[in-house]
Parts: structure tokens; sequence; C-alpha cells
């Protein structure tokens, strides 16, 4: 298969992946793939047919990059979404979500009708500008199977609550598996609300992880600027909030902060909306100071000569 060579960034604290395909127009791959990443764990990358598979549609997958090299019986649960990004608007971004069980028989997953081709390939339309598409994946890995994998290795017992897993870069916070660099901000976020995992029973260490990163996710997410979130993402948050709580977090906190965020969100429209409408009425009024403003330069002019002492030619 063929990889591209994008720019790509990984964001590994909201498990955001953005791939930026160059050149598309001028592609001659019926597929192409992204250059391999690493989120929740595993290794992805996602996969796009430029001409459409089969059918006049930009087609997008999430794929598990490894999968040949897993062992037998390996599973992935994961909630991820891809969105076409519309580079001048992004309230007009094409966005698809999923939650899939990854395994051998299906080691991708996606959306086969992304955008038309037709669309995307607009003059002017934001989604192909300058030879360039934006992708965007953000990925919650819920749960991991392995079923070969070899026992977790010993955990030692640090201070207060921490466990430090040898040789990783892993730590365990009232029972949830997360990143050392996560460790202050969940070891805050426990203090400030002790009874937010008292409910979720799960024994399974992977899928304690990923509903981990999920809440971690979220909890980023809703700190950020309204002028950052837009309202698909608001949407998401949502969705994520009922399926966490559906699990047994309580995150009354957060649904609290949640509709702080929509009234900001829905504050900040209004706004743009009111001053965009103040910016029209303001125009007439602009031009009408410019001719004003013309006229008073000429009767000043015309002020100035009229004062002038004439000169008798004696």
């Amino acid at each position: 298969f063929n990889y591209e060579e994008p720019s790509s960034v990984v964001n590994k604290v909201d498990n955001k992946f953005t791939w930026i395909i160059k050149n598309f127009s001028t592609l001659e791959s019926d597929k192409i793939y992204s250059n391999p990443f690493v989120t929740g764990g595993c290794k992805w990358h996602l996969l796009a047919y430029p001409k459409g598979n089969k059918i006049d549609y930009l087609s997008l997958f999430l794929e598990v990059a490894d999968h040949g090299s897993l062992p037998c019986g390996w599973r992935r649960h994961v909630l991820f979404r891809l969105s076409i990004v519309n580079q001048k608007s992004k309230k007009l971004s094409q966005l698809q979500v999923a939650k899939h069980w990854f395994d051998q028989k299906s080691p991708n997953f996606g959306f086969t009708t992304m955008i038309p081709l037709a669309e995307l390939h607009a003059n002017g339309g934001g989604f192909l500008v300058n030879g360039q598409v934006k992708i965007v994946a953000e990925i919650d890995v819920l749960e991991i199977k392995d079923e070969d994998e070899p026992q977790p290795m010993k955990k030692i017992k640090l201070e207060d609550d921490t466990q430090q897993l040898k040789e990783s870069n892993e730590a365990v916070i009232n029972g949830l598996e997360i990143l050392q660099s996560q460790i202050e901000f969940v070891r805050s976020l426990f203090q400030k609300h002790p009874d937010v995992a008292l409910e979720f029973r799960s024994k399974n260490s992977h899928l304690r992880t990923g509903y981990m990163n999920v809440l971690l996710s979220l909890t980023k997410k809703l700190c950020k600027s309204p002028r950052e979130l837009s309202n698909d993402d608001i949407s998401d948050v949502g969705a994520a909030l009922v399926y966490m709580t559906e699990a047994g977090f309580k995150l009354d906190w957060l649904e609290k902060k949640l509709d702080e965020v929509k009234e900001k969100k829905k504050t900040e429209e209004a706004c743009l909306a009111q001053l965009q409408e103040m910016e029209e009425e303001l125009k007439p009024l602009k031009q009408k100071f410019v001719e004003l403003k013309a006229r008073m330069d000429k009767k000043k002019a015309e002020l100035l000569e009229a004062r002038t002492p004439l000169s008798l030619d004696l």
C-alpha cells in the first residue's frame, strides 16, 4: 500500500490525530494510508480512498496498523470520530462518529460515504484549499483484549494511593491506569470529586483505562474556550457523558460544566450575529462619513482661499 507523506500531528491529550493530505487532486493511488500513530496504547493509521471506493464519495477508515503481528484473539473496542475539516468554516466540517470492536476479521472500520467528491473538490467550498485536504481523527480506546498476551507486570506500591508499573510509563490511581504525565491532573480530579468512580465496577484493567482516557478527554475539552469548540464538539461531549454515566461514573459536575459551556457558546454565537448586523449597518454610515469628510475638506479649502488677502499689483 501507499503511505502518503503528509504533515501530521498527534495531540495526545485529546487523543487527536490530524492528517493533512497534500496535492490531493493529483494523487494517482486509489487508496492511501496516513503515517502510523499511537493513541490509547494502540497503533493506528487512517485509510482513505481519494477517488472513492466504487462510489463518488471520499471513503475514510480507521485501521489497526499492526494487526498482522498481534496475537490470535486480539480485540480493540473503540469510540472514534472522523471529520473532513472545512478550512473556511468549521461549522461546515463533515463529521462521522462510530463505536466498533476491531479484531482479526475486522481490522478497519469507517465510512464509505464520508463526503461527495463533487462537494470535496468544489471551488471555494473550503474542503480543498491550496491542494490540501485536512482530516482529523479523535480516538478513545475503551477496551483492549489480547488473549495471548503475558500476565501484567507486578505493581509496586508508592506513597499515598499511587502505584507505578515496573519499567513502564503508566501509574494507577484509585484502580484506574493512567500515564505518568497525567498523575497530577488525575490526583487533583479525585481530590475535588472523590465519588466520581465509586459506582464503576469493571474489573477489566483495559476497560478502566479506556474510560479514564474518555474522562480526561472530556474534562480537558470542557476547559477550552467556547471559541475553540464547535457545536458538534459539544454534542459529542454530551453523548460521551451519557455513555460514561451509564457505565457508573458520577459526572453531575461535568454535566453542569457542559450546560455552562452551552450557554457561553449560545451567547458567543448571538454576539457574533449581532456584531455582524452592526457591521452591516455601519457600512453605509462609514461611506457617508467618507463622503462628508471629503466635502468638508473641499469647503475648508474654499474657506482658506476666501480668507487669503488680496495683493495689489502696484
